[in-house]
């Protein structure tokens, strides 16, 4: 109880001439007293007799919803520093099943798709905050709860689409992509086909001389022969192989869309030999768009994403998201 002094009343403005004796301010105060006793008794009396009034099926669920929110936040609070050691329990799990037959993966430690990277989660994680914390949380939800959730995302995927390192929730889900989806980057590139051809067939001459030229990288496979020349490998540009496609590497810095400085962007020149079978397997993530430009495309060639075979065809782009499974194959 709370006793608040209030200015006397025009009655009272005399008491300072005239004051009362002890023993009439107390008598005063234990009426005052016995008066506020009896107000909190019929407080009180109200409050039970309204709670034996409630409707015990209303008290029962409101019961009911203070337990979920308890359990709630105790979920919450438990699941969120889970989903980062993921990436290595589903690769983990594919070697267990048998998965990893020697060509789905390839043996570079740096390869972010294939080596076992228990820290990708946590530092993509990491960076993020850094980001927020300079700029803002604002439309960062979707992504935030993306690295969150990885485990449950991954594993619950079906297995026409399985991303091996991240999966973004609520993106577009098609194996191809028509080529309106990238309008500038894909006429800039079809333009520019003579230029890229160009330097791809100088580069090729060096076949000639030896298996493996300088720059050039072999694929593992089932079959054949698939050799790759990086220009852009894993976001980190490749100075001495630039250096020999000079105008193609020019040509990357005018596209809009081209991933760069981020660990999934890759540009490389891909050779696959008459005979050749590339094992199937999944890209790192669906965030990205590939884009393949024809330049030497024989017959008996294909690419099959998701289930859906297509042809390339020379000095056109083939659009598709190699988060789906995929294989390629020249039968030439």
């Amino acid at each position: 109880m709370v006793w608040v002094p209030l200015s006397p009343t025009s009655s009272d403005r005399r008491a300072p001439l005239h004051a009362p004796s002890t023993t009439t301010m107390s008598l005063e105060w234990l009426m005052d007293w016995s008066c506020s006793l009896d107000g909190l008794r019929d407080f009180i009396a109200t409050g039970i007799q309204s709670f034996r009034d409630c409707d015990v099926t209303a008290l029962v669920a409101v019961a009911c919803l203070l337990v979920l929110f308890v359990w709630y936040c105790y979920h919450v609070g438990r699941e969120q520093p889970r989903a980062y050691a993921t990436v290595n329990a589903l690769m983990q799990s594919a070697e267990a099943n048998g998965v990893q037959n020697g060509f789905v993966y390839c043996q570079s430690p740096e390869c972010v798709r294939c080596s076992h990277h228990d820290g990708l989660n946590q530092k993509l994680y990491h960076n993020l905050q850094e980001y927020a914390k300079r700029y803002s949380w604002s439309g960062m939800g979707r992504i935030h709860k993306g690295i969150r959730e990885q485990g449950r995302y991954l594993n619950s995927r079906p297995s026409i689409q399985k991303p091996e390192v991240f999966f973004l929730p609520d993106l577009p889900t098609t194996p191809y992509f028509s080529r309106d989806t990238q309008k500038h980057d894909v006429e800039l590139l079809e333009r520019n086909f003579q230029t890229i051809l160009c330097e791809f067939e100088t580069l090729y001459k060096a076949f000639s001389n030896c298996s493996l030229p300088q720059g050039w990288k072999m694929n593992s496979t089932p079959s054949g022969e698939w050799f790759t020349f990086y220009l852009v490998n894993q976001g980190m540009c490749v100075p001495r192989n630039c250096r020999r496609c000079p105008r193609t590497y020019r040509l990357l810095g005018s596209l809009r869309t081209c991933i760069g400085n981020n660990v999934f962007g890759n540009a490389c020149i891909s050779v696959l030999s008459p005979g050749t079978v590339i094992a199937e397997h999944y890209g790192p993530t669906n965030i990205r768009i590939r884009c393949h430009l024809g330049l030497k495309t024989p017959s008996n060639c294909e690419l099959v994403v998701g289930g859906e075979p297509q042809c390339w065809a020379e000095g056109r782009c083939l659009l598709f998201d190699d988060s789906f499974l995929h294989t390629a194959f020249h039968e030439g």
